[in-house]
Formats: C-alpha cells, structure tokens, sequence
C-alpha cells in the first residue's frame, strides 16, 4: 500500500487544482521557442559582436559553436533528469539557467565572458528543451488533441528557427547586438513566474538513481562530436582537427551504448530501440533535420550575398516561409486520423522535396516571388506537415517513465542532424563555389545544397514509407 501511495504521489507530486490545457501547452512552448530562436537569432549580430568585444574570426565563430555544442551534448542527460526529477523543476532549473546567462552574455564586456555565457546559455536548453515536450504529452491525453498540442509544439519550435533572421535584425538595426541575448531576460522572467504558478510537477515514480557512467559517457560523446562537426568549416573534413574529435565522439557513444546494455538502471535503455516508432521516426527527423535546418541559412546567404538584401530585408522576405511552417503543423493533426500519421510525414516530406527542388533552380538575377516566396512556403509547408506526425510517433509508444528521455532523445536526432547536415552541404556549397565571391558562383553553390537536400528528403520519404509503423503504436506500460 505504502509503494502505491508514493507510486502515485510521484507520478502527480502537486494537486493544486490542474490549469487549462492551453495555459500549460503554452508555457512549455513559450519555452521551446526560446531555445530555437537563440540557435540562429545570434547570426545576425555576430558582426557588431565582433567589433564591439575585439573577437576573432575563430571567436566569433565559438559564439555560436559554444551554445551547440553544450545544447546538443547535454540534452539527453537533461530529458532523463525530467524523468528522474520532476518535469517542472528541470524545465525551471534549464530556464532559469538559460535566463541568467542571456543576462550576462548581453552585459559582456570581454569576449571570454560572452563564449562562457553562450556555453551556460547551452546547458540551460539542453535542460529546458527535453522537459518542454513532455510536459506538453503529458498535459494532453493520447489521440486527436495530444497530435494538435505536438503540431502547436513542432510549429512554435519551426517559428523559432525561422524568426531569427527578423528578429536580431529588428534588434541590432534598432538597439544592439546586446539586445539578442537580453530580450530573453524579461520573457524568461514571465515564463518563470507563469511555469512556477501553473506548471503542475510528474516525474516516473521508481525511486531510479542517474546512471552516472552513462551520463558521462553520452554528455562528452555528443559534445565531442558537436565540436568535430563544428571544427569542419574551420578545417575542412580531412584535418586532424575534425577526425580526431569526430573519431573521439564516435567511440565515447560506442562505449556509452555498450555500457548502457549491462547496467541494471541504464541512462538510456536500449529496449526503446526496439520500439519501431521510436527508431524510425527517429532516423527519419535526423535525417530530415541535416536538410531542413540548412533551408534558412542558405536562403539568408542567397538573399543577401546574392541579391543584395539587408539582413532585415532579408529576414522579413523569409516571413511567408515562417508562417508556412504554422500552416504546415496545424494542418497535420487534422490530416492524421484521415490517411494515417506515416502517410502525413511522407506526403509532407515529398511538398518539402519539391521546393528543394525548385529553389535549386535559383538564378544570380533572380525574383523574389519565384525564387524565394513560392519555393520557401513549399519547403516550410512540407517540414511542417511532416515534424508534427514524427514527434508524434517518436514519443507515443515508449512508456511513461521514459517520457523525458525520449523527448531529449527527439530533440538530439534534430539538432545533431541539423549541425551534420549544415556542415556537409557549407563544405558541398564552398567545393561548388570553389573561392569565387561572384552573385553567378555564390547562386551555384548554393543550389547545389538544395539539390543535395532535395535528394537527402526523397531519401527519407522512401525510408518513412518502408520503415514507419501504420498506425500510433500502443504505449508500452
């Protein structure tokens, strides 16, 4: 009776009367929005950074490798922690680190202080980001309105990513580049107090310890990787600078995983993968990221480099795009218990295919409806019809205890694809351009990333279709 008793006060530490669905759905994606949006709203401001701080072209560029690589390295230590420790306090824990050091990184006055802000400002999203989706499962039942919840979720986190470009450039132009990282003070404050009074606590409840090995292991594999594939546009692929790191963080996850398959308590039980929906949605994000997160870098580059926008300019031509992303995702839940959330994800790969393709059709001369608009909706359409039936799938079969690990777990495949896929297609483009600063060489360069990520996304569809489950698979008790 005494182990049911604390089972349960475990599982729903709080029992102040439950907030509104919409008030929790919103918080935790307030949260995730932050996150995104500092993945790429720093871009903008790095040039300001550098002549105010007296960077480097090698610090400059730790402005942002500093904040990946703590992101992408301690997500999946910060999801099982939300499992361990309760959802609530580590999404407060990660927000409030990640507010402290926005705080200080927008208040540096040296450039060692800014690097070691942008790495705490990593840390606290590799806490907050896993705990923002399970929150948002956890808080809405399975079915119809947990797939819309994931879409509001998959849309805000896209709307992110996407707001970045317009966002710093409304900053900088009209502030400074201080004001990238400040912004997020006042509303970090306001989702504080908002999660603290609303947010209601659950963790698993069987009194689990932290695999200590395993959360050594993976956190310093996935960083060392990060910085391997980091260290590619410094050094190229073929410099012992990137295949050690690279090799290093191979080995560490190999011995991570070996590790994992003979501890009592693993970190990361290897059973997951046996869940098809958790393997394969999860293959197909990362392979889906390495194309999609390289959409807004290289038609920002092309906009400007090519057609001689201003970053603003740049980022509010990009706006159609962002809200395409929204329409995408909120379109997929309705479309899911109609043809199937395998069908949605395939069907939104091949829209997004399609205006890879045809942006890869780019002139140096080009228009913008015909050349930006039009191709950009079609690819931001597709991420969006297609993110939303993944996540879905990725988190709906694992069991309950495991609901943070998987989100940290979802968020890993995007982000680690996204950092592969842009270091692959700037190595494509640059071989392409092969030095030339022409609009003529820049514009082919540029098109041959989207026709390697036309083909990358024709390759997931494929794999989607073979691989995916029918059907939302039961979860697993």
């Amino acid at each position: 009776m005494t182990t049911m008793l604390r089972a349960e006060e475990d599982t729903r530490l709080s029992r102040r009367t439950e907030p509104p669905t919409w008030v929790v759905v919103a918080l935790a994606c307030a949260g995730q929005f932050l996150v995104v949006l500092d993945v790429s709203v720093v871009n903008v401001a790095l040039p300001s950074m550098r002549s105010d701080l007296g960077l480097s072209a090698p610090g400059l560029q730790w402005v942002v490798n500093a904040y990946a690589i703590a992101f992408a390295g301690f997500m999946l230590l910060g999801g099982r922690a939300g499992d361990l420790y309760g959802r609530k306090r580590m999404f407060l824990v990660g927000l409030a680190l990640f507010t402290l050091a926005s705080l200080g990184g927008g208040l540096a006055q040296d450039g060692w202080q800014l690097l070691v802000a942008r790495c705490v400002q990593g840390l606290g999203a590799a806490v907050l980001a896993p705990s923002t989706l399970t929150i948002v499962t956890s808080a809405v039942p399975e079915g119809a309105a947990r797939a819309r919840a994931i879409a509001t979720w998959t849309a805000v986190g896209a709307g992110g990513g996407a707001a970045g470009g317009l966002v710093g450039g409304l900053l900088v132009d009209g502030l400074s580049w201080r004001w990238v990282l400040l912004i997020n003070v006042p509303v970090g404050v306001v989702v504080l107090a908002g999660a603290s009074r609303w947010l209601v606590e659950s963790r698993a409840g069987d009194g689990r310890r932290l695999d200590l090995p395993g959360a050594l292991l993976v956190t310093a594999g996935l960083a060392t990787l990060a910085y391997g594939i980091a260290q590619t546009e410094a050094e190229g692929w073929a410099a012992a600078e990137t295949l050690v790191p690279l090799g290093a963080g191979l080995g560490l996850v190999g011995l991570f995983l070996a590790v994992e398959a003979r501890t009592k308590a693993p970190l990361m039980p290897l059973n997951l993968f046996r869940l098809r929906a958790v393997s394969s949605a999860n293959v197909a994000m990362f392979l889906c990221g390495s194309a999609m997160f390289c959409m807004w870098f290289f038609m920002t580059l092309y906009a400007q480099n090519v057609l001689g926008y201003s970053p603003l300019s740049a980022g509010l031509a990009l706006g159609p795009s962002s809200l395409a992303v929204v329409v995408g995702s909120k379109l997929a839940p309705r479309l899911m218990p109609v043809i199937g959330a395998r069908n949605v994800a395939v069907i939104g790969t091949l829209v997004a295919a399609t205006g890879f393709g045809w942006q890869s059709t780019m002139t140096a001369h080009g228009t913008y409806v015909t050349t930006i608009m039009l191709p950009g909706i079609l690819m931001m359409t597709g991420a969006g019809l297609g993110a939303t039936p993944l996540a879905s799938l990725a988190t709906a079969g694992a069991r309950p205890r495991d609901a943070g690990l998987v989100s940290g777990l979802v968020n890993t495949s995007r982000t680690m694809g996204g950092s592969l896929g842009l270091a692959v297609m700037s190595t494509i483009a640059a071989a392409r351009t092969a030095g030339g600063t022409s609009a003529e060489a820049l514009t082919e360069g540029y098109a041959l990333a989207f026709r390697t990520g036309g083909v990358v996304l024709l390759g997931g569809a494929v794999l989607m279709l073979l691989w995916l489950p029918r059907g939302m698979p039961a979860r697993q008790s």
